[in-house]
């Protein structure tokens, strides 16, 4: 099956961008699932339910999270429903939801799992991921699936390549993001899990990972408190990665990197 995961979608104007590019990129390709960061959406932190379906009228059929998903409190709800297209990570603390759920495509059933690396600046409560995963795959053996999807959001390159190394073979796919700014690693693994540091953003090209230079370069330079404003204008960027993958056995045949600029 073909698998598209979309990197964090940075406010409005990243959701603009996935309307733009995603309903030609769905037929063009014939994709089955597509997967979608949103910790970000709604003015940059977690998704609001209008937000939501947007997305999901534009195509988007799942949506992984990060530190920023419990921000609104109108999601809690959809966290926890077992029904609900959406996931925060599942060793958050903070978080509400299990942190994995199962998606049901025309291919058969993928289960998505959301997990939370290690976070530059202000600390997170969160337990170890690579037990996380562990309990969550062996809770899941049992259960019949086409393929399996890791999100892994973090900010140390370090963590998520030995994530990706330490799942391989184990899961379908290990999809990097928080960065913004999309790594040229993508790679199957050589026990057949597709793998990438960071996907990137959808969101302003000419930007701090969707923010404006007048936000963070005084608080840089001048060590002056501001807050963060999201950049509106300018040329924008969409980053996912195309994951194709063998129904039989949950491996994946490749992965190729999507970048547009417009």
């Amino acid at each position: 099956m073909k698998i598209l995961y979309i990197g964090d979608v940075m406010g409005e104007v990243g959701i603009e961008t996935v309307e733009n590019i995603l309903p030609e990129l769905v037929q063009s390709k014939s994709i089955d699932l597509v997967i979608a960061q949103a910790e970000n959406v709604t003015n940059g932190k977690s998704m609001s339910l209008v937000d939501m379906k947007r997305l999901q009228d534009t195509g988007v059929q799942f949506f992984t999270g990060g530190n920023h998903t419990p921000a609104l409190q109108e999601i809690h709800d959809f966290l926890e429903d077992d029904t609900a297209p959406i996931i925060g990570p599942a060793n958050l603390h903070n978080c509400p939801g299990r942190g994995w759920k199962y998606v049901d495509t025309s291919e058969g059933r993928v289960l998505v799992i959301s997990l939370m690396g290690s976070k530059v600046g202000t600390p997170i409560d969160a337990d170890n991921p690579l037990t996380a995963i562990d309990e969550i795959l062996l809770q899941n053996a049992q259960t019949d699936r086409v393929a399996t999807i890791v999100n892994f959001h973090g900010d140390y390159s370090s963590e998520k390549i030995i994530i990706g190394h330490y799942l391989d073979g184990r899961v379908t796919a290990v999809a990097g993001d928080h960065w913004h700014v999309p790594t040229a690693d993508a790679r199957v693994l050589p026990g057949g899990t597709a793998h990438i540091t960071d996907v990137g953003m959808c969101g302003i090209l000419n930007s701090s990972l969707g923010i404006t230079w007048d936000s963070v370069i005084p608080r840089w330079r001048d060590n002056i408190q501001t807050r963060n404003e999201l950049e509106t204008t300018g040329p924008r960027q969409f980053n996912a990665v195309l994951i194709e993958s063998d129904n039989t056995n949950q491996k994946a045949n490749s992965i190729e990197q999507i970048q547009r600029v417009f």
